[in-house]
């Protein structure tokens, strides 16, 4: 949208945040929502309870966990195991949680020798943190780098290295929808935003896409965007591969929130 992508395949579109407690899975299951952001996660649940998941994922955002930890110093050598017996804002969202409890587990830290912490909100626990509440706090960007920026605190490590890629984030649509001329438009429309979000510096994405964060400080969005690229959180391609869906698989089944595999062709389509 930032980019005027859609609008080059004659697409108007109106952008809008799902309310608290509402899914977003909902507007495209009642016909309001044509896309959705979402994450292949999603279908775990209708899989977990034998039923086919409404929706279908068909292209990706993140390929690897977009959360940072926040400390209250500057940290070079940062270890996990420093971790233990401390107080952490985590974000107890299902999958935030089983990605923060994995990461834990790939650097060799036993999560229950450290105390999480259920603040609420991400705004709640910004707002915990700095208050002096917690020893760090658990964010997905801009969160940490404007705290950065503030000087409210310092980002000590990214949780993606540390889990490794996987189907993190995601576009969901009806399997109707994906059938359709729209679809097709709006996919060329999504691959040219990524290849445009790929090749230009940070500061200048920032600056096209201001409008849609209006309280980040333009300094820590760009920080953000850097980051993001560096990471390889978007990656050149934007199809949700198999091996992407099989790394979140073990994420879930090691958090406990799913009994068995699911099969990658119930929740994944290709993009159309």
């Amino acid at each position: 949208m930032a980019g005027g992508f859609l609008k080059e395949e004659g697409l108007q579109a109106r952008h809008s945040v799902s309310a608290p407690g509402t899914s977003a899975i909902s507007g495209l299951v009642d016909g309001s929502v044509h896309v959705a952001q979402s994450a292949p996660s999603q279908g775990f649940g209708p899989l977990e309870q034998g039923k086919t998941p409404p929706v279908l994922h068909f292209a990706q955002i993140n390929e690897m966990d977009g959360f940072f930890l926040v400390g209250r110093a500057p940290e070079p050598q940062f270890s996990w195991q420093r971790l233990q017996g401390r107080k952490l804002l985590v974000d107890h969202g299902a999958q935030p949680l089983a990605m923060f409890r994995y990461a834990c587990h790939k650097r060799g830290l036993n999560v229950k020798d450290a105390i999480l912490v259920d603040a609420g909100t991400t705004e709640q626990m910004i707002e915990a943190f700095k208050r002096g509440e917690g020893d760090y706090v658990h964010l997905q960007g801009p969160g940490p780098q404007q705290l950065a920026q503030e000087g409210a605190g310092h980002i000590v490590s990214g949780l993606g290295p540390a889990v490794g890629p996987c189907a993190f984030s995601s576009l969901a649509a009806t399997r109707e929808w994906l059938r359709t001329d729209t679809a097709r438009a709006f996919m060329r429309a999504y691959r040219k935003a990524r290849a445009w979000l790929l090749a230009t510096p940070a500061a200048e994405v920032a600056k096209a896409e201001a409008s849609f964060f209006p309280d980040v400080h333009p300094a820590a969005l760009t920080e953000t965007i850097a980051t993001y690229q560096k990471l390889g959180n978007w990656t050149p391609h934007v199809e949700i591969t198999r091996a992407a869906w099989e790394a979140t698989v073990d994420i879930f089944l090691h958090a406990g929130l799913i009994k068995r595999r699911h099969r990658y062709e119930d929740v994944i389509a290709p993009p159309p």
